[in-house]
């Protein structure tokens, strides 16, 4: 029973023949042959390799469980009789492997290449990676008691930072990790059922009927719909207002470390690194159903990619404020051009990512979290970051940017 449970989960996360694991691998050990060979390397404290890969996979590990699209799955493997023990574990194994192999395999092998490691922290670093799979695991499947999961991570990572032995910390991690495991044996399977989810009686998903409805309105009303669509699917995915959160948090932190670089000449990096907010981004890619519909009805192409447009440069603009808010408070004033710099920086990145969502949507993804950590969320930041170096070494060329994503939109929205 656990290796047929555990073989229907695989075959939706890897291919029907696990063909996208070798693919995956392949991309893996390329990297860490490159970044080897070319001999960079940063010294990195042990601990903080132990931070990095257990934040990195359990975050990975909860999009992967709290992910809509295994519900239907879950859903049809709970409606068959099961083995409560058997099915947990095979169900928790399938998505750790996926998220450890797919996703948590980059890191591990950018670490490796990059820093000077020992055996016994290798070993080390892998026992933080089963470790963090089984603690979100188990925390998802009673996070209805939330504070108690906060309580735990809290005195982990606090434990980390302060023993600072390797044998102290893989000693803490063992007996964490078994402690999960008695989580995970005394639950069952409708543990990681999504309870509670409001749907329209179309059958749709509560959240993302907001365009159904009031589609016979006026234009003006249904340009009201898409902004209510909009913020409600916001709502509806409580990890995209987490990511809004902690951008906004490197937001206020980022003058800090910007600071030893001297000069406003960097604040446009800042504005380049705070366009890095996936989730907003990719609304097409990961909503089908309103891809289908938007590309389908005439006349959606205004309609949608002008509120669109404005409401992720609603979003970046509200980081960039806050960072030149913290900027003036930590590193003192700033000129005034930069209050433009921030203006096209937020919507230059985001014309760039509505033209990305309606030319190259993603395909192919099985859960969430493979859009969360597509490579195509790095294009938009990059071109961002080398208009930021121009800008940097040429202030006075800003003025002449500006006009840049007006042009792009007006190609876009009345091509000849």
């Amino acid at each position: 029973m656990m290796k047929m449970t555990g073989k229907a989960f695989a075959k939706k996360l890897f291919g029907a023949r696990y063909e996208r694991l070798p693919r995956t691998l392949l991309i893996d050990v390329i990297v860490f042959l490159g970044l080897y060979i070319a001999g960079f390397q940063v010294q990195i404290a042990s601990f903080v390799r132990v931070l990095m890969i257990g934040a990195f996979t359990a975050g990975v590990m909860w999009q992967a469980l709290s992910s809509k699209d295994n519900e239907m799955e879950l859903t049809a493997m709970l409606m068959l009789p099961f083995h409560r023990r058997e099915f947990v574990f095979s169900y928790v194994w399938v998505l750790g492997a996926y998220t450890v192999l797919t996703k948590t395999g980059l890191l591990f092998a950018v670490l490796l290449a990059v820093s000077a490691w020992k055996p016994v922290e290798l070993v080390g670093m892998i026992l933080c990676m089963i470790h963090a799979v089984l603690m979100a695991a188990a925390v998802y499947s009673v996070r209805k008691y939330w504070y108690v999961g906060g309580l735990w991570a809290a005195a982990i990572v606090s434990a980390i930072l302060f023993l600072g032995n390797e044998l102290s910390v893989g000693l803490l991690l063992l007996v964490s990790g078994l402690f999960a495991v008695l989580i995970l044996w005394k639950v069952d399977g409708y543990a990681f059922y999504q309870w509670g989810r409001k749907k329209h009686p179309s059958g749709i998903p509560l959240c993302h009927s907001a365009i159904i409805r009031k589609s016979h309105a006026t234009g003006q009303r249904r340009r009201a719909s898409l902004w209510r669509y909009f913020f409600r699917y916001r709502g509806c995915h409580k990890n995209y207002l987490l990511n809004t959160a902690v951008m906004w948090c490197v937001a206020l932190l980022l003058p800090g470390f910007l600071r030893e670089m001297a000069g406003l000449s960097v604040i446009p990096v800042g504005f380049a690194i705070l366009s890095l907010n996936t989730p907003i981004c990719i609304l097409l890619s990961c909503d089908r159903d309103l891809e289908q519909a938007v590309r389908f009805l005439p006349g959606q192409k205004r309609r949608f990619c002008i509120p669109y447009c404005l409401f992720i440069f609603l979003c970046n603009m509200a980081a960039d404020v806050l960072f030149l808010c913290s900027w003036q408070i930590q590193n003192g004033s700033f000129a005034v051009q930069m209050v433009a710099g921030a203006v096209f920086f937020a919507l230059q990145s985001a014309v760039l990512s509505v033209l990305l969502e309606w030319f190259y949507p993603i395909r192919g993804w099985k859960i969430e979290s493979d859009l969360w950590h597509h490579p195509r969320k790095y294009v938009v930041p990059v071109v961002m970051l080398l208009l930021a170096g121009a800008v940097s070494a040429r202030p006075a060329l800003l003025y002449v940017l500006l006009v840049l994503p007006a042009l792009e939109a007006v190609v876009f929205l009345f091509p000849c």
